[in-house]
This record gives C-alpha cells, sequence and structure tokens, in this order.
C-alpha cells in the first residue's frame, strides 16, 4: 500500500528559525521594498534634511547681523560721499586763496652771522625760528622776498643733521655770503629795537633785516651798532605806539616776521601785532591801559595853559 508522506524542507527541521526568516524575507521581497535600500534611503534623507534645518536656523540667527552690517555700510558711504564733498570744497578755497596771493617786493632778511655768539642749545632755537618763518611765508597772502645770510656754522651743521629737507626749501634764497654782497647798500634797513627811529610805513622798495640771534638779552644793542658801524639805515618797529607790554620789548626772529606778513595784508600795525604776540608777552592796547596817564596829562597841559593866559 503506497501512500505519498508530506516532504518538509530539510533546513527547516535541522536549522530553527530559518523558515521564520525566510518567510519574512519573502514578504519583503513581495512589498518590492528590500530592507537595507530603505534604510539608506531614510539615512540619506534626514543628512540633506538636518542640514537645511541648520542652514535655516543660521539665516535666522544672523538676520540682526546682515541688517546691521548694512546699515554701517550705508554710513560708510555716507560720511565717504561727505569727505569726499569737503575735500572738492576745502580744495577749491586753497586754490581761490592761492589765486589771492599777491608777492610782495619786499625783502626780508634773516642775518645769521652771530654763530659764533650763540650756544647750540640757542642755535637751534633760532633753527625752529627759521622754520616757522618759512612756513608762515608760503602761506601768507602777500609772501615777502625771503633771504638767509651768512648762512653755515653751528646753525647749517643743525639744519643738516636735523631738517635735511631745507635744502629744497622754495620761495627762499640761502647764502653764506654777507647781506652787503647781496644788496645795495641804500636798500637796507636794519630792524632793531634800540633803534631812535620809528618805522610807521613798510618801504616794499626796502631790504629789511632781523637779527638771527637768540641771547637772551647778553648782547644788548648789538644789531643797532652794526647797523651804525655799516652806515646802514636801521628802525624799531612801532610796538611802542600801540602796545603795552610787561616783558622786554624785544621780540624773537619769527615774532618780527609774522608781524611783518600780518602788516602786509592787513595794513594796520595795532591788528598785526596783536595777532602775532603770544600771551606770555603780557601784551594789552596802548590806550587801554593808559587811560588814566593821558587824563592826568590833559589835566596837566590845562594847568599849564591858564598860567600862561594869567
Amino acid at each position: 500500500m503506497s501512500s505519498e508522506m508530506p516532504t518538509e524542507n530539510p533546513l527547516s527541521a535541522e536549522v530553527p528559525g530559518v523558515e521564520e526568516k525566510i518567510n519574512s524575507n519573502d514578504s519583503q521581497v513581495k512589498k518590492g521594498e528590500p530592507a537595507s535600500d530603505k534604510a539608506e534611503s531614510v539615512g540619506v534623507m534626514s543628512k540633506r534634511q538636518m542640514k537645511k534645518l541648520m542652514k535655516q536656523k543660521q539665516w535666522e540667527e544672523q538676520r540682526d547681523l546682515r541688517r546691521q552690517k548694512r546699515k554701517e555700510k550705508r554710513q560708510k558711504r555716507k560720511l565717504e560721499r561727505q569727505y569726499q564733498l569737503e575735500s572738492n570744497n576745502e580744495g577749491s578755497a586753497r586754490k581761490r586763496m592761492r589765486m589771492d596771493v599777491v608777492p610782495s617786493t619786499l625783502r626780508l632778511i634773516i642775518d645769521c652771522s652771530f654763530d659764533n655768539l650763540m650756544v647750540l642749545k640757542d642755535v637751534k632755537k633760532l633753527h625752529k625760528q627759521i622754520q616757522r618763518c618759512y612756513a608762515e611765508n608760503r602761506k601768507a597772502l602777500h609772501p615777502v622776498q625771503f633771504y638767509l645770510t651768512s648762512h653755515g656754522g653751528q646753525l647749517k651743521d643743525n639744519m643738516n643733521e636735523n631738517d635735511k629737507g631745507w635744502v629744497n626749501w622754495k620761495d627762499i634764497r640761502i647764502s653764506s655770503e654777507h647781506y652787503n654782497e647781496l644788496m645795495k647798500k641804500e636798500d637796507l634797513v636794519y630792524l632793531t629795537s634800540d633803534s631812535p627811529d620809528v618805522l610807521n610805513e613798510l618801504d616794499e622798495t626796502k631790504a629789511y633785516i632781523i637779527g638771527g640771534l637768540v641771547d637772551h638779552n647778553h648782547h644788548k644793542g648789538l644789531t643797532y651798532k652794526k647797523a651804525v658801524e655799516q652806515g646802514i639805515g636801521h628802525a624799531q618797529l612801532p610796538l611802542g605806539n600801540f602796545v603795552k607790554m610787561n616783558s622786554r620789548k624785544v621780540l624773537a626772529v619769527n615774532h618780527v616776521f609774522e608781524i611783518i606778513l600780518s602788516y602786509l595784508e592787513k595794513r594796520d600795525w595795532k591788528e598785526a601785532f596783536f595777532s602775532v604776540l603770544p600771551p606770555r608777552k603780557g601784551a594789552s592796547p596802548l590806550g587801554e591801559a593808559n587811560d588814566s596817564s593821558k587824563c592826568e596829562l590833559h589835566e596837566k597841559e590845562a594847568g599849564e595853559d591858564n598860567s600862561d593866559s594869567d
């Protein structure tokens, strides 16, 4: 008698759980979604999404920063435009000012022949004063014809050491020669506070000399004596006619130079003096300082007139 027995999968009998795994795989194959491919797909999408979210978050966090940067950029452009406009206006003003410049025919000389009478510290002070004269003359509305004469010795050595650019100075004549060798004797006028002659008007055909001496009044009357010995003209600025000073009337080289430049522009000695004189000189207008003495003088004169009439 033959009977057929159901066949069994030999692997399933020998290895427990194999059948379950096979069935599970079969179900996945039927659905058409391999487990490994699905997991990989889910992983890639998650990373992309994560990056997108991070970028979005950074964008939101930096919104205020971007706004601030845009604002700063606008302000910077505005300031640049304003600066450019001001620079153009300033340049135009300077150009107009330079167009208004009318050089004077007046010659102004700094006599540097006193080198042996000064210590190095005073020579350095003179050098700075000459630098100031040069700078003021370059920007003056009526620049003078500027000369340095008898240039040499300590002064020249100091200039070579500390101001090598002096050899390129413009609108100035620097010479080792004495002013007598460069100018006519009749044109020369030595400016000295010891002179009895007062300079009420500047003669622009003349050559005025300023003594290049920083001596703290150790050589009083030296420049006046020099002018008399050489037989050249001499005069003092009309300082006493307009100014009352607490200190001595001797002025620094650059102060005399600047007062003359100022007078050429303003044509007023009083304005020229008070635009230049430093506060330490204690300068005050003579009229305001001596009102009481003027009253006493008038009373005295009136008394004399009455006595004469008797």
